[in-house]
This record gives C-alpha cells, structure tokens and sequence, in this order.
C-alpha cells in the first residue's frame, strides 16, 4: 500500500527508522547486468547519518547487505533484496512525541489515518526509509551507465537565502562531494554551512533547493498520456520526505516568457538525434526526452523536528508545548542530493525498459 514504485523496474522499502532495519526489493532488474557493489556502498555513504557536524550526529554505518538476485556479482533477473541493520536506535529520545504531536511532521496525520503509529523516530515518515531508494538507485545508475552513458549530477543551490552562482551544464560529481553541504560553488558552500549551523545553534531548521542535471538521457523516454517524464519525475521527487516544490527546465519562470522567447528551436542533426538551441524545456517535450540535458530543481522545507518549543496537540487533543529531543539534520540538503538522484535514476531505468519493450521488439 505505497510501498512501491515502477511499472516494470520497480522497487519496494520496508522498515522502520528505529526498527531492526530498513531496506528495499528491486525487482525487474534485466539479468546479466555487472554491479559493482562497492558503488551501492558508496551511495549509502553519501546518505548516511552522522556524516558531517551539520547533520544529524546519530552514528549508523548503513553497511548493506544483499541477500539475493546476484550471482558473482551478476544480476539473475530475479529480485534483488538488500537490508540495512539499524544499530544506533534511540526510542528513549521520543517518548515525549508519543503523546504530543510533531508540527508539520506525519505523527497526526498517521494517527489520523491508522489509528496506530511507529513508537518512535517516525517510522516509516523518517528520511531513514530512503535508505531502499538510494541502494535501488545505485542499480539503476548502473544499468543506465551500460544503457546509454547516462550521468545523473545533483546538488545543492540554494540554502534558505543563499544561492549558488554557477553553470548547471558544469557541475561535476567531484566539485560536488567537495564539501559537506554538497554546493559546487565554494563561496556559497562556506556560507551555507555556517548558515545551517548557527540555526542549527538556535534549535531551528531551514529548506533550500536541490537541483539535477541528467547527462546523456536517451532519446523517447516517456509514455503519453497519464505516464509522461517530467509527471513520473514529479511524482518519484515530491515522494520524498520534506519535499514541497517541483520544476523542470523553465519551470515556474516561463509564466515571464512570450512563446516566441520560451520555444526551443531544432538544429541540424544526423538522423535519429534531435538537438535544439535552448533547452527551457528541460530535455523533455510533450513528455518524452528529446535527447538534451534533463533539468530539475526541487524545493526542500525547513526540517519539522526541532528542539525550539512550539505549540501544539496531544493525542487527546489537549494542547501541550513540545521542545523536541532525539538527533536530527537541523537542514536535510545535504544528505538528500543522493536521494534525489537515486530517484531520478529509478525512473528514468524503469523508462528504458518500457521503452525497450514497447518500440523496440523489432528492428526495421
């Protein structure tokens, strides 16, 4: 029940943030794909908790261990089942949010609606759930790479008032693990990080923007009507914890645009290949990639959790103050860039093969 996601790469997570372990079932997998399981590893690294001292200090190695579905490192076109034991649980740090609603966060509305909730940590509203996004999506880069060379890049831009100053088409992966708030622009980078600390200091929390950019996308990804690219990217995107906005390309910008400025006029290019001279639409057109850069940006809100006291409710409905206690990321950017990625890169391998066996069963 919402568990899963894709049509025929599809991916299914399980666990609870202070449970015995989280983790994910990639089934659909083509077989006779090579994984390299350190490069799974390293996704996770990228996510973990504890990472840096502008995240959450909660201390978990996040190893993965991959039960089946590989042979030698080979995929058998079987489902691929990998777990991450939980190992630095704190359910004592929550007993307060047991009888007192989080502001913002899903405590009232999963009570709400199941009557019935993870005793701590959120369960399974906590960012910890990503940890089966990010190891799928390590698969699915993988067979993405082998596919077309595709490259998936995201970082962080934005950082409450703080942008980033930089060519997107430019980012590299390097400049990027650079520094730990994971902004290729130096400059905003060492602003940003003092910015989430002395929030952070204050007990508070601030949003931002992460943006990506898909290099090499193939060409005629994306199935009309209801399952167009930038509709399954929206959707992979804002289910991501803390995720409150979506654009691509132009985005919200184009409302500034006559179509005269905003249309992205064809070049010359050899048969089969499509290149256009602007890219406003962010490499998709009438929901199908058309060869160029795909361009996202996705709005994060300020994390729910913080230890300023803030009015709220009890499960009674009796009104309390909560100044919560536990470890959490007084700014989620800088682990959710390989979140963001991970996403992108399931929906965009779950296209390729529909794309394979719905246009490509034969050949001229």
């Amino acid at each position: 029940m919402g568990n899963t996601f894709g049509t025929l790469l599809r991916i299914s997570t399980f666990g609870e943030s202070h449970g015995g372990g989280v983790g994910v079932i990639v089934d659909g997998c083509p077989p006779r794909l090579k994984i390299n399981e350190h490069l799974i590893q390293a996704e996770l690294d990228r996510r973990r908790p504890g990472q840096s001292n502008i995240t959450t200090p909660r201390k978990e190695a996040d190893q993965v261990e991959i039960l089946s579905g590989l042979l030698n490192g080979v995929t058998l076109g079987t489902p691929i089942a990998m777990i991450v034991r939980n190992k630095d649980q704190r359910p004592g740090d929550y007993k307060e949010m047991q009888v007192a609603f989080r502001p913002s966060h899903a405590d009232a509305t999963y009570q709400g609606k199941y009557g019935i909730q993870a005793g701590s940590g959120g369960g399974r509203a906590s960012a910890r759930e990503t940890i089966g996004r990010v190891a799928g999506g390590a698969i699915a880069k993988q067979l993405l790479a082998k596919v077309n060379n595709t490259e998936i890049i995201a970082w962080v831009s934005q950082i409450h008032t703080i942008r980033a100053n930089l060519d997107p088409s430019k980012v590299t992966l390097e400049a990027v693990e650079s520094n730990i708030v994971r902004c290729p622009d130096k400059l905003a980078a060492n602003e940003m990080i003092e910015h989430i600390r002395k929030i952070g200091n204050q007990g508070d929390s601030c949003g931002g923007i992460i943006e990506c950019i898909v290099h090499h996308p193939p060409i005629g990804l994306g199935m009309p009507v209801f399952d167009k690219l930038e509709a399954d990217l929206a959707k992979a995107l804002m289910s991501l914890p803390a995720t409150k906005g979506f654009e691509i390309g132009s985005g919200f910008s184009s409302i500034l645009l006559k179509g005269s400025e905003h249309n992205d006029p064809f070049l010359e290019s050899n048969q089969g290949s499509l290149s256009t001279a602007t890219n406003n639409s962010g490499g998709i057109q009438g929901g199908i990639s058309n060869g160029e850069k795909i361009h996202l940006r996705i709005a994060f809100k300020p994390t729910a959790t913080i230890r300023k006291a803030q009015k709220t409710i009890n499960s009674l409905g009796s009104p309390t103050i909560l100044a919560a206690k536990g470890r959490h990321d007084p700014c989620v950017l800088p682990r959710a860039v390989p979140m963001v990625d991970s996403m992108v890169a399931l929906v965009l391998a779950d296209h390729v093969l529909r794309q394979q066996g719905q246009c490509k069963l034969w050949k001229d």
